[in-house]
C-alpha cells in the first residue's frame, strides 16, 4: 500500500515541478530542447542530489527512467502552441498555475525524501532526515533557476525553502506516533498550505535593503 502510495505521489511531484520548469522556459523564450531540459532538471534535480548524498548511487532516475520520461514528456506537452499562446496572453494565470505547481511538487518531494532516507536506515539520523527531505523538495527548483538564469526562487520568493523545513520536522516528528502515510499526508499538505498563504498575503522573511 505505501509503494503504491508514494509511486503515486512521486509521478504527481514530477508531473508538477515538470510543468514548472517548464513554463519558467517557456517564459524565458528557449526552444524544445530547453523546456524539456528545463523540465526534467526541476522534476529529478533533487531526488538526484539526495541519492546521492545517501550514497544510493546510481541515482533513482537513472535506474528507474520512468521519472525522467514523464518529466520529458510533460515538458514537451507544455510547449505546444495552444499552452504557449495561454502563456503570451495571460501571464497572470500562468503564474498562478507556477505557484499551485512548484507548491505541490515542493510538499510532495520533500516527504518523500525523508521516506527514502529512512528506508535507507537513515531513521535514526533526524538532521539528516531534514537536510535531506528539504534538499529534495527545494533542489529541483534551484538547479531550474540557475539554468534559467534567474535568481533561485528559494532566496527571494516569499515563503519556500521554510515551508519545506517545516513540512520536514512535522512529517519526522509524526512519522512514529501516525505512521508513515499520514505523517507524509499531513506534512505535504501543511507546506502546500504554508505556500499558499505566503503567497497571498505576501509572507515574507527579512530582506537586506
Amino acid at each position: 500500500m505505501i509503494e503504491t502510495l508514494v509511486f503515486v505521489f512521486e509521478i504527481i511531484g514530477t508531473v508538477a515541478f515538470a510543468i514548472s520548469g517548464a513554463i519558467t522556459g517557456l517564459k524565458k523564450k528557449m526552444d524544445i530542447f530547453g523546456v524539456a531540459i528545463l523540465a526534467l532538471v526541476t522534476s529529478v534535480g533533487g531526488g538526484a542530489i539526495r541519492d546521492i548524498v545517501l550514497g544510493n548511487t546510481p541515482p533513482m532516475t537513472f535506474r528507474n527512467p520512468v521519472y525522467a520520461l514523464v518529466a520529458i514528456a510533460t515538458g514537451i506537452l507544455t510547449f505546444i502552441p495552444a499552452v504557449r499562446r495561454l502563456a503570451g496572453k495571460n501571464p497572470k494565470v500562468f503564474d498562478i498555475f507556477l505557484l499551485v505547481t512548484d507548491s505541490v511538487g515542493l510538499g510532495i518531494f520533500t516527504v518523500v525524501g525523508i521516506r527514502t532516507a529512512i528506508t535507507a536506515g537513515q531513521g535514526e539520523n533526524v538532521f539528516l532526515l531534514i537536510f535531506v527531505g528539504v534538499v529534495t523538495g527545494v533542489g529541483g527548483g534551484l538547479l531550474r533557476d540557475m539554468m534559467a538564469g534567474n535568481t533561485p526562487y528559494i532566496f527571494v520568493k516569499h515563503i519556500y525553502a521554510s515551508a519545506s523545513l517545516a513540512g520536514a520536522l512535522i512529517c519526522v516528528a509524526l512519522w512514529k506516533l501516525i505512521g508513515a502515510t499520514a505523517a507524509m499526508s499531513v506534512s505535504a499538505a501543511v507546506i502546500i498550505t504554508i505556500r499558499f498563504l505566503a503567497a497571498h498575503f505576501k509572507w515574507s522573511l527579512p530582506k537586506a535593503e
